[in-house]
Parts: C-alpha cells; sequence; structure tokens
C-alpha cells in the first residue's frame, strides 16, 4: 500500500469515527423511544419514524430563548475574539516594543493552561462585578478562553503579509488603522475563517461555564437548556436527541459558509 493510500485511509476512518456520533443523534432523533432502545443503528421506517422529539422541542417556548442566548453569547464573543485578536496580532507582529516577547509568551500560556483551572477565581470576579447570570458574564470568559489561539494564529498569517504593501500605504499617508481594515485584514481572510470555525465549536458548545456561570432560566444557552429533558428517573431521550440534532444546525452552517477559507487558512499555514 503506497504511502498516499495510507494517509486517505487514515484520514477516512478518523471522519467515520468523527461523523457517527452526529449521524446516530440525527437518525435517532427521527425516531419512536421504542425503535431508539430496540435498535438504535437501524435507520426510521414507516413504522418507527417519529417527530414527536421535535414537536415537543419547538413547541417549548423556553427553547427559543436558549437558542438566542447562545447565537447572542457565541456571535459577540467570536466578533470581540476577532476584532481585539487581530488587533492584538498586528501590534506584535509590526511594531518593535518593550515586553513585546513577554506578552507573546504570556498569551502562549493562555494556550496551555486550561481556563477551566481557573473556575473558582473568574466565578469569585463574576460574583464581586455582580454579573453572575447575565450573558456578559460568558462573553467575558470565552473572549478571554479565544484570544491566546487567535493572537497566534493571526499572527503568522500578518507576519506573510508583504511590507512593501504597508510601506507604500505610509508612504501616500495613510493611517495605520487604515491600513489594518482596507490592507491587512483582507488579505488575511482564511486566517480569520479559520479562528472563526475554531473558536465558535467550544464557545457554542460548553456546558460548563453556562452551568456555574448563567444557570437561571433567563439566561441558559441551548447546551445547558437540553439538561432539563434529562430527569434523575426518566429522561425524554427523543427531546434530547431532536435539541441536540437542532443545536448542532448553527455550527454546521458556519462551516458550510466558511469551509473554503478555513481549508484555505489550513493549508496556507501548512506551506508556510
Amino acid at each position: 500500500m503506497s504511502r498516499s493510500a495510507l494517509v486517505h485511509l487514515v484520514l477516512a476512518g478518523y471522519s467515520l469515527l468523527v461523523l457517527c456520533p452526529i449521524v446516530l443523534v440525527l437518525v435517532n432523533s427521527l425516531k419512536s423511544r421504542r425503535a431508539i432502545f430496540e435498535d438504535p443503528l437501524a435507520l426510521p421506517t414507516a413504522a418507527t419514524l417519529s417527530l414527536v422529539g421535535y414537536t415537543k422541542v419547538l413547541s417549548n417556548s423556553a427553547i427559543t430563548s436558549m437558542f438566542f442566548n447562545s447565537a447572542v453569547v457565541t456571535g459577540l464573543s467570536l466578533v470581540l475574539i476577532l476584532l481585539f485578536g487581530a488587533m492584538a496580532a498586528w501590534a506584535l507582529t509590526e511594531y518593535g516594543f518593550r515586553g513585546n516577547r513577554l506578552l507573546a509568551l504570556f498569551l502562549a500560556f493562555g494556550i496551555m493552561v486550561p481556563i477551566r483551572l481557573g473556575s473558582v477565581s473568574i466565578l469569585q470576579t463574576i460574583v464581586s462585578l455582580d454579573l453572575v447570570n447575565t450573558l456578559t458574564a460568558l462573553v467575558l470568559v470565552y473572549v478571554a478562553q479565544g484570544l491566546p489561539l487567535a493572537v497566534l494564529i493571526l499572527s503568522e498569517f500578518i507576519q506573510q503579509v508583504p511590507g512593501e504593501l504597508k510601506d507604500a500605504a505610509r508612504c501616500d499617508g495613510v493611517g495605520e488603522f487604515t491600513i489594518f481594515f482596507r490592507i491587512v485584514l483582507p488579505l488575511i481572510r482564511p486566517a480569520v475563517a479559520t479562528v472563526a470555525v475554531f473558536t465558535m465549536v467550544p464557545i457554542w458548545n460548553d456546558l460548563w461555564f453556562p452551568l456555574i456561570l448563567a444557570p437561571s432560566e433567563a439566561t441558559q444557552t441551548i447546551t445547558l437548556g437540553v439538561q432539563q429533558f434529562i430527569g434523575q428517573f426518566a429522561t425524554d431521550w427523543n427531546a434530547v436527541l431532536s435539541a441536540l440534532s437542532l443545536a448542532v444546525l448553527p455550527v454546521l452552517v458556519l462551516y458550510a459558509l466558511l469551509s473554503r477559507q478555513l481549508i484555505r487558512g489550513i493549508t496556507a499555514g501548512a506551506v508556510k
């Protein structure tokens, strides 16, 4: 077997391993409760097809609010991470100043040390700021969580922007902010798309911080809200699987929209 065939075989196996749980959730969300337990691997048939789970989920007014909360938190966090991350990466790569390397090292520690290790301190800070049970608390935590990786990835791409372009703009009297937003950002769109995808998935799927910082009904995200269908003695698996299937859709849509830019960003980093 050739090296190329072996690589494709490994990648195909990994893809299958990743896709199987998603397919199982989607398939079983369309089946009756009895059919789910009798044969979870079988496709739905005319006898087993059931949309009762989606009916329960969509008829629950709280689910709409949870989706809205997740969308607000994820969208706002993404915008702030991409904006501040790109600006910080531009500053670290373009300008030499005392503490430049130390700041870059500090951001690198943000990638190596899991943010959950500081959950107690984060909770104490949020309580002191009176931000418990607010979406603002989640946004602040997720921005802090996503910035180090964003700065690291975007810095590598900003370094590849030809210096002649920036120097020519400066000779024409163009300001630094205009150079950044009009010249640099359009050239690093693949990197921005890569950071957006890698950042959105853990934010959208996170259960830990919504559970400890914003557990109230008004601020619950969809990942936390699904837990209401899981009881101590009985679990409504139709509703759980249907809610999870709906929760997967935004991530799939974002990937479909940014897949071309994502692939360009990954391959550009590979051949740097």
